[in-house]
């Protein structure tokens, strides 16, 4: 294990416990370390802080633990275990109406790069960094270790391109619940694993909003939204998307609930939709997908959000009821809110905001990494 010393005064985010190390704190970088390499992480004076994976670029090291013990199988093995047993603790095991969560959440789950979504007897592993894909082995023997019998398939999903079961194999779509709905989720073509399981929450206090009104799904992927409302007495809901496949998905979902009377899927550019629909809709619900992943990228997101939700706040009549998210991480709480306000000043409309939602608890966020929080919600009330 190759050691990497830190410059002066660069330990200080180390002992606030904070699992990055950016590439400027760096003493020095071997050019023969390997992405993904475990490394040790040394201050200036040679003394101990932390062990991580190591990356040539601007998060240069993610920490796995800060004290000297190995990362072997009984890491996995251990950070898998707690992390099933907040799941437990959360009722979402062995729960037959809910069969979708998130086992392992990166950084909230102490694995940083690592994500893990399970449906129904199905781990979705997605791998973002070079060190958690070279330890994929360990994490599938730390999977079947923990999981046991229920564990029936594995499947590796780093990016739309690239994906392959790594134990077992399935059909997809799959059929999974949650809160009681069925859903088809498609891991192996469908976006990120499959399906958005960070809205579950959201989703349900849509439905608390939706008795008779007419809704707008916007950027539906596969209903998950749509479904709600339908479930929660709107009177009509149409969901669009760019995508064709998806509101394909978005259908079947519908008639798979027998929701599907009162259910339109449109496949069409949303900006453009909502250009053309004004004041057309009760409640419009909106879930892009990032529009930045990079702090370069910021300034486009923040002017993609405000134009997308002054087009949204004009396509609703009076007294209607916006859901607007942001999943962009380097896009904080604050600047979201402050995105959603300069809207607000554009479209000439009244605006309350009613309730700030974020992810459910089976994506946790350390409180040493606030950046975590990636999903941030608003629902307001256009007058």
């Amino acid at each position: 294990m190759e050691t990497i010393k830190l410059k002066r005064g660069k330990e200080n985010l180390l002992q606030r416990r904070h699992p990055w190390i950016f590439s400027g704190a760096l003493a020095h970088q071997d050019k023969r370390l390997e992405n993904g390499a475990v490394v040790k992480v040394h201050d200036f004076r040679d003394r101990f802080l932390a062990i991580g994976h190591y990356y040539n670029s601007s998060i240069a090291i993610r920490i796995l633990r800060f004290d000297e013990g190995k990362i072997d199988l009984s890491f996995f093995i251990e950070k898998i275990k707690n992390a099933l047993k907040l799941r437990k603790a959360l009722g979402l095991i062995d729960n037959e109406e809910c069969l979708v969560y998130r086992l392992v959440n990166a950084e909230g789950d102490g694995l940083p790069g690592l994500v893990i979504d399970w449906y129904n007897g199905v781990a979705v592993i997605s791998a973002s960094s070079a060190g958690m894909k070279l330890q994929e082995n360990l994490i599938v023997r730390a999977l079947k270790e923990v999981l046991g019998a229920s564990l029936k398939a594995i499947y590796s999903r780093h990016d739309e391109k690239d994906g392959k079961y790594l134990f077992g194999k399935t059909s997809v779509p799959h059929l999974v619940k949650q809160y009681g709905h069925s859903f088809l989720v498609d891991w192996e073509s469908g976006q990120k694993t499959g399906f958005f399981i960070d809205q579950r929450e959201n989703r349900k206090k849509a439905a608390d909003y939706a008795q008779g009104r007419k809704v707008l799904n916007a950027f539906s992927y596969s209903g998950g939204f749509s479904v709600y409302a339908l479930d929660g007495g709107a009177a009509h809901v149409d969901s669009v998307d760019s995508s064709a496949p998806a509101i394909e998905l978005a259908v079947k979902n519908a008639e798979l609930n027998n929701l599907s009377e009162n259910h339109h899927g449109i496949e069409a550019d949303v900006f453009d939709f909502l250009t053309n629909h004004k004041n057309e809709y009760d409640m419009i619900i909106i879930d892009p997908p990032a529009f930045a992943r990079s702090i370069s990228r910021r300034h486009n997101a923040v002017t993609g959000y405000k134009r997308l939700n002054a087009l949204a706040m004009n396509s609703i009549g009076s007294g209607g009821i916006l859901f607007t998210f942001s999943c962009s991480q380097v896009v904080d709480n604050r600047l979201f809110e402050d995105t959603i306000r300069a809207a607000a000043i554009e479209s000439g409309r009244d605006i309350q905001l009613l309730e700030r939602l974020s992810q459910p608890a089976d994506h946790p966020v350390s409180i040493f990494h606030p950046e975590g929080n990636y999903l941030k919600g608003l629902i307001l009330r256009v007058s």
